[in-house]
């Protein structure tokens, strides 16, 4: 399973891997329970390697920003996304010192810190972008 096969669904909690494409949407497989479901054609359907977060100088790419949590736990589950808007603040510091404290929200570094925990119960040791073909 590779990063670019997960997606997230607007509306919708978790992350999803990709299994088909369906006449409705894509069929989509949930990380957490495992459970499959269609995404309709007209719901907000993003990979992970779409995504990206604003800094000071150039956006880094979400998968970045996962890799970078990884090292700093050392493989290890991140920070409660569910812990006090400080302490989200704070942790994300950390990893991402050069972050837009303007532009990232909490709900922002929620997120991420979930996904990322999601991600690392899920397996995912590697968080690498697609390489560009030229």
């Amino acid at each position: 399973m590779e990063l670019k096969e997960i997606l997230a669904i607007s509306g919708q909690p978790g992350l999803y891997k990709y299994v088909a494409q369906s006449t409705r949407g894509v069929i989509v497989e949930s990380l957490l329970d495992g459970r499959r479901m269609n995404a309709a054609a007209n719901a907000k359907v993003s990979a992970l390697t779409e995504i990206s977060m604003f800094t000071e100088g150039d956006d880094i790419p979400l998968a970045e920003v996962f890799t970078k949590i990884y090292a700093h736990t050392g493989g290890k589950e991140a920070i409660s996304p569910k812990e006090s808007p400080e302490r989200l603040k704070a942790a994300f510091a950390e990893v991402l010192p050069e972050y837009d404290r303007d532009r990232v929200h909490v709900s922002d570094i929620k997120k991420c810190f979930a996904w990322y925990n999601i991600l690392v119960g899920a397996g995912f040791t590697s968080f690498e972008l697609p390489a560009e073909n030229e």
